[in-house]
C-alpha cells in the first residue's frame, strides 16, 4: 500500500507528515470505528475487510515514515496475515527430537512391561491347551 493511500485511509491529507503519536491515535480511532465485533452479523464481513485495510495502512505508514523497520512492522501485520513473520532459521529436528525420544521410551518401556507380565502370568498359570504357548 502506498503512503498517500495509507494516509488517506487513516484520515490524513496525502501530502502531510504525521508524527508517530498522530499515526497511532488515528489508527486507534479508525480501528475502534471499524472493528468487526461492533457490527451485526450481516455487516461483519465488510467491517472485517475495512479493519484489515486500516491495519495494513497503519503498518505501511510505520515503515514508510521509518518509525520502525519492516521486521518490526511484520508484527503489526498479524491482524492481516494471522501469523507473524519470524526471522532466523527454524530447526524442525530440534522441535521433533523430544517428542520422538518420548515416543521411543514409551514404546520400549511398555513392551518390556508387557513381556515381563506375560512371562509372569505364563509361569503362574501354565496352559494345558496344546495350541497355546
Amino acid at each position: 500500500m502506498h503512503g498517500g493511500e495509507a494516509k488517506k485511509l487513516l484520515g490524513f491529507p496525502p501530502n502531510s507528515h504525521p508524527t508517530l503519536s498522530q499515526v497511532k491515535a488515528a489508527y486507534k480511532q479508525k480501528a475502534w470505528e471499524t472493528h468487526p465485533d461492533r457490527f451485526p452479523a450481516l455487516q461483519k464481513s465488510m467491517a472485517e475487510s475495512n479493519f484489515k485495510l486500516i491495519s495494513e495502512a497503519y503498518s505501511s505508514l510505520l515503515v514508510d515514515q521509518r518509525y520502525c523497520s519492516p521486521a518490526q512492522a511484520s508484527y503489526v501485520r498479524v491482524v492481516r496475515t494471522g501469523v507473524p513473520r519470524g526471522t532466523g532459521k527454524s530447526h524442525p529436528f530440534l522441535v521433533k527430537a523430544p517428542f520422538l525420544a518420548l515416543m521411543m521410551a514409551t514404546v520400549s518401556l511398555g513392551g518390556a512391561v508387557a513381556a515381563r507380565t506375560y512371562l509372569k502370568q505364563r509361569k503362574e498359570f501354565p496352559s494345558q491347551h496344546p495350541f497355546l504357548p
